[in-house]
């Protein structure tokens, strides 16, 4: 028996690699020097998985933004305009990631979506008809022999095949057409590594956890029944996460594989798989520590369970890759007996080992230790809180009146053009406006020159939208510092850690807030600054909140509760902000569900009963008691949402604004197909990209917009908030899609009179 992990968190402990790429983005460092940063920190992580006791160690884990967009450039899926940049490998393949705007070209990144049902990001594989697969990389090839070269023997890891061709956009050509030369790459990377010394290679699976039925499991065994016919003598794991693989299990457990990872966390019917049968020549690799979570594992039942498992040859792995987790509970400063609850992923390697060696060893101290933790409750309810819950009734998520009476009712109040121009919400936080905010939490300055500080900011930008001609503003959320942490930071029921940053995309990093207990707000949090700001000008200023479940989703959640129970508590906190917001002369109030659609289930036979039958409603509670002239908007962005349309319009919201422009505005053929009722605002550029859309760029991309959508439904903004961008670029930006709003606005009247 011996313990292993999937992969391991690639920002380093101080988050070296964000700040080392960023500098290179910014010419302050080398390729050189970027290169010999990212390799010393792939050798630190190697050591301390090795001195750790992990057996299996990862390589090839590690990206400079994503390991799929790193599978792409491994086998040439690359789009034929970048290929022929005069640029360096390096910044070509960050200009697939960034997009790029220079001497040398205008290109867009790549679209972007959520993995799976994470936080995290990956780049879109394009696929086209002249497309051609070969190995052409050595980036896995080169990982693995850094590893050689340190005395550590690691089981390099890539994207498996069928994910690969599942997660990719295919254009006049098909999944079918690529089997072929895909596997052949595939045998040449085998075949290499083989050479190299490597004994195990990781295929990541994770699409197998979804649906695979019909003409997609028919892809899956084309490709596994050709790929395993060569594998140059490596053991090949499959490993799956984020789920179970009910409708591939026998098929997996028939392939020629010599390992095969499952999920034990999520997976909901791995136990009863296995449990039904597993090969005596194949190695298990158990998904049994939390990949996803921060709390302890409960070692009693985990241990249990193994009993009930007929393996020979058992792995103690994580479920998925520590990536979704913070580094370490080292560097946290809460108390002992907070501190004993939670594990980050370097004390999960700890539990690895703790586990194996009370399964040889039912006396270990590490098992009685656990067992002390689990025998005493961790947090007392708030009767208040359940309280409350208890009195809900079905009305208590229901709007009144209908969607179409309260548009008219909203039109007569706000007397807003056609096409309406807004943002999302934050304007870029700069180093000046982060340092402020650093300086006021340390108190080093007072709270009346921390609000004149952030009040000045307001009027400034304020000012600069009036000036531009937006016609809804916002206050640009200069006093936040992340959307969900900043009103956890306000409730009752939350823990925030200091360094516990966790990859989103590429250099972006986010810091979820832990839900310790019943959550509750405390007072008002966003009134302050929302009415400051609409008392400075006549226009319209959103107020701007974040939704329930993306707070929660976004959030490290409770494992002691269920995450109804917990969105729903968030929701009644929402409310009470919505409320007040409203009582304070706010009309118009942006909820944000940017998360919404993260945690959807990954079969969508359990969509509604196991997710959307109570996260939809939870939003309506947030908005439900809101007078009708209040107008109601949401944002969502990066998922794939077409498919969900139906349910995002029972929301209820007035208005929506969606992430459109990096997936190419799909999203409108979904919205005209479902009759959708909501006003909508599709992204007319990528606010994660620092390229500049031109006036002309975004006129098409709004001549788009109204072949699909009446233009009365129609409002025009960016896909996102604008907080990580330069004041420069999102300025220029802004400034375009408004006069691109304002020339096709001028169009419609011409043609109407």
């Amino acid at each position: 028996m011996t313990t292993s992990i999937i992969g391991f968190p690639r920002i380093g402990e101080n988050r070296e690699l964000k700040f080392n790429t960023e500098k290179y983005w910014r010419h302050q460092l080398t390729a050189e020097q970027l290169q010999q940063a990212a390799h010393d920190l792939r050798v630190k992580h190697w050591q301390l998985i090795k001195e750790a006791g992990i057996d299996g160690i990862p390589s090839n884990d590690f990206s400079f933004f994503d390991t799929t967009l790193d599978t792409a450039t491994l086998f040439n899926v690359v789009p034929a305009a970048v290929k022929t940049l005069d640029l360096s490998s390096l910044d070509r393949y960050f200009a697939l990631a960034r997009g790029y705007q220079g001497d040398h070209g205008d290109i867009k990144a790549l679209p972007m979506k959520k993995w799976y049902n994470t936080n995290y990001h990956y780049l879109v594989p394009q696929f086209t008809a002249t497309t051609r697969v070969k190995l052409v990389g050595t980036k896995i090839f080169d990982e693995y022999q850094e590893a050689r070269d340190a005395g550590i023997q690691t089981r390099p890891v890539i994207v498996g095949p069928f994910t690969f061709l599942s997660l990719s956009e295919f254009h006049d050509c098909q999944p079918a057409d690529f089997v072929t030369d895909l596997v052949a790459a595939y045998q040449a990377v085998f075949a290499k590594l083989a050479a190299q010394g490597a004994e195990w290679i990781q295929l990541d699976e994770p699409e197998l956890v979804k649906d695979v039925t019909g003409k997609r499991r028919e892809l899956f065994t084309a490709i596994y029944d050709q790929l395993l016919a060569a594998k140059s003598g490596l053991k090949v794991l499959v490993q799956t996460y984020f789920g179970d693989v009910r409708d591939v299990y026998t098929d997996l457990i028939h392939l020629p594989i010599e390992g095969l990872g499952l999920d034990f966390h999520e997976g909901r019917q791995t136990a009863q798989l296995v449990q039904s049968g597993f090969p005596a020549d194949k190695t298990l690799f158990a998904g049994v520590v939390n990949g996803k979570n921060i709390w302890r594992n409960h070692y009693a039942q985990t241990l249990a369970l193994f009993k009930t498992l007929p393996v020979q040859h058992l792995v103690i792995s994580t479920s998925c890759s520590l990536l979704h987790v913070p580094f370490t509970v080292a560097n946290e400063d809460f108390p002992d007996q907070v501190k004993q609850h939670f594990a980050f992923a370097t004390e999960k390697l700890g539990e690895l080992t703790d586990l194996q060696a009370s399964l040889t060893d039912p006396a270990t101290p590490a098992l009685a230790r656990n067992q002390a933790l689990f025998a005493q409750p961790r947090v007392q309810p708030n009767p208040q809180v359940h309280d409350r819950i208890a009195k809900l009734t079905a009305d208590s998520f229901v709007r009144h009146p209908a969607l179409a009476q309260r548009a008219q009712i909203q039109q007569a109040e706000f007397h807003l053009p056609l096409l309406p121009t807004t943002t999302i919400g934050s304007f870029p936080q700069t180093r000046e406006v982060k340092r402020t905010r650093a300086r006021f939490r340390k108190h080093e300055i007072s709270q009346a020159d921390y609000d004149h500080f952030i009040g000045e900011h307001i009027k400034e930008w304020l000012k600069w939208q009036e000036d531009i001609g937006l016609d809804v503003l916002v206050h640009g959320e200069f006093e936040r510092n992340d959307m969900v942490e900043y009103f956890g930071q306000h409730l009752d029921g939350y823990l925030f850690s200091q360094n516990g940053w966790v990859q989103s995309y590429g250099t972006r990093g986010v810091k979820p807030p832990i839900i310790w207990g019943d959550v509750a707000r405390k007072h008002p949090i966003t009134v302050k600054w929302s009415t400051f700001a609409q008392r400075q000008t006549t226009k319209l200023v959103k107020g701007m909140l974040t939704g329930p479940v993306t707070i929660l989703n976004w959030s490290f959640p409770r494992e002691d509760i269920s995450q109804r129970e917990s969105t729903i508590q968030i929701a009644l906190a929402i409310q009470d902000e919505v409320l007040d917001l409203e009582r304070n002369g706010i009309k118009i109030i942006q909820i944000d569900e940017a998360a919404l659609r993260e945690k959807l289930p990954l079969r969508q036979s359990d969509w509604y009963s196991e997710y959307l039958d109570w996260a939809v409603p939870a939003f309506r509670l947030v908005h439900s008691q809101v007078k009708p002239e209040t107008q109601i908007h949401t944002h969502m962005c990066y998922s794939e949402f077409t498919d969900i349309i139906p349910a995002i319009q029972d929301l209820d919201a007035d208005v929506i604004s969606f992430e459109a422009s990096r997936s190419n505005l799909e999203i409108l053929d979904a919205l005209q197909k479902e009759h959708f009722q909501l006003q909508v605002g599709p992204g007319v550029y990528d606010i994660h990209s620092p390229r500049i859309p031109s006036v002309a760029e975004i006129t098409t991309t709004i001549h788009q917009i109204l072949a699909k959508v009446p233009e009365q439904k129609v409002w025009i903004n960016p896909d996102c908030g604008l907080k990580t961008r330069g004041i420069t670029e999102a300025k220029a930006s802004v400034e375009h899609l408004t006069a691109a709003a304002q020339a096709v606005r001028a169009e419609l009247t011409a043609k109407g009179d």
